[in-house]
């Protein structure tokens, strides 16, 4: 789950990491007011969209006074703003967080992330503060810094204070920086995060540490225990049907491509996409319905595909293990009757009464393509389209 910039930084403020004074605004009529709470020469009007890129792409205004806090929180507002991130329809403004400017010395990146191909929480840094970490580490990957944290012992001071060094922080800030890696590294642990990253950590020429952006992304399954965190979910900023099946306890992303899938597993899920992607087809999402679906879960998962204009047919694959195959074909059947589908089905049916499932598809009179693996699955799907 991901969450905005303002919520992300009333985060830092609360474990002790300084950040700007600012107010979130969701009305053009409330920047004046806002306005007056601002004690710098400059205040900065941003964008809040769960999107990177935004400065680039316009969602970042600098005000040298109160009617240039107005004017930009006018246009901001209820903009859609475009960004790498948001792809080529963009994001709709609906906040702008209005905060104080700093004089700023020197910028720097630092983040903590899940690393699975070291298996443990790993310490990102840079003297290249202000871009795109990728970026770094596409142009000059020798100025990116990583310490691997033991889970045991979490992050020791020793490494935050080599970080430090390498990224060439001023000695006299050095304890300070140690104690804000060390608060975000409670952060990340406490809150069941999978990324926590200030872009930029800047170095004001006051010779003060400030959070001047932040970005933070939760492991879902651990919201139950933080729902402080749980409150922070916007919504409006989740695919439509992304929000819809998690209602329904299914797991579904979004691509773009034009064949909907339904499979149960994630493995499965994933294979299947690939023989998709290998016979020259485009899957439109990952839907896993997991190892316990129902008829419902079956209905609910042909409704959110069918949400999706750009589907043209759909291709499901199912294992059966616990999940017994003829109740999974009874949940297509009903599905494809309830919906009145007109677009094209092929089903793949394999494990625990396989055969039943089979005979109630060919039972039904619908026009559903059965086959007897995953690749002919893969194949049909792409012919009839």
């Amino acid at each position: 789950m991901n969450i905005h910039e303002y919520q992300a930084k009333e985060l830092l403020k609360n474990y002790g990491i300084p950040v700007p004074n600012g107010r979130v605004i969701y009305d053009a009529k409330e920047a004046e007011k806002t306005s007056w709470t601002i004690s710098t020469d400059v205040a900065v009007v941003k964008a809040q969209i769960h999107a990177g890129g935004r400065g680039k792409a316009g969602g970042v205004k600098i005000a040298k006074s109160i009617d240039e806090v107005k004017n930009y929180s006018k246009e901001l507002l209820g903009k859609k703003l475009v960004t790498h991130q948001t792809g080529k329809k963009g994001k709709e403004v609906k906040a702008v967080l209005i905060e104080e400017g700093c004089n700023i010395d020197k910028e720097y990146y630092l983040g903590f992330v899940l690393d699975r191909d070291t298996s443990s929480i790993t310490l990102i840094a840079s003297e290249e503060g202000g871009t795109e970490i990728e970026e770094v580490a596409l142009r000059n990957p020798d100025r990116i810094y990583k310490e691997k944290i033991d889970c045991l012992t979490g992050l020791t001071e020793f490494q935050a204070r080599r970080i430090c060094f390498d990224i060439n922080l001023p000695i006299e800030i050095i304890n300070e920086a140690v104690r804000l890696m060390m608060n975000l590294y409670r952060i990340f642990v406490e809150k069941d995060c999978v990324l926590v990253e200030i872009n930029p950590l800047v170095l004001t020429e006051e010779k003060k540490l400030i959070a001047l952006d932040a970005k933070m992304n939760f492991d879902e399954n651990g919201l139950f225990r933080n729902e402080d965190i749980l409150s922070y979910r916007d919504l409006s900023e989740e695919d439509e049907k992304e929000v819809e099946a998690s209602k329904h306890g299914l797991s579904y992303i979004s691509l773009d491509g034009n064949i909907g899938c339904v499979v149960n597993g994630a493995g499965l899920a994933m294979a299947t996409m690939d023989l998709i992607k290998l016979h020259g087809g485009e899957p439109a999402n990952f839907l896993d319905v997991g190892g316990g679906a129902s008829e419902e879960n079956v209905t609910n998962a042909f409704k959110i595909l069918l949400l999706d204009d750009k589907v043209k047919g759909i291709f499901v694959n199912i294992f059966g293990g616990i999940m017994k195959c003829d109740v999974i074909a009874k949940g297509i059947v009903n599905a494809a009757k309830e919906l009145k589908l007109n677009i094209p089905l092929v089903i793949r049916l394999e494990g625990t009464n396989a055969d039943l499932g089979m005979e109630i598809i060919k039972n039904s009179n619908l026009n559903i393509f059965a086959v007897e693996n995953m690749g002919e699955g893969a194949k049909k799907i792409l012919e009839l389209i």
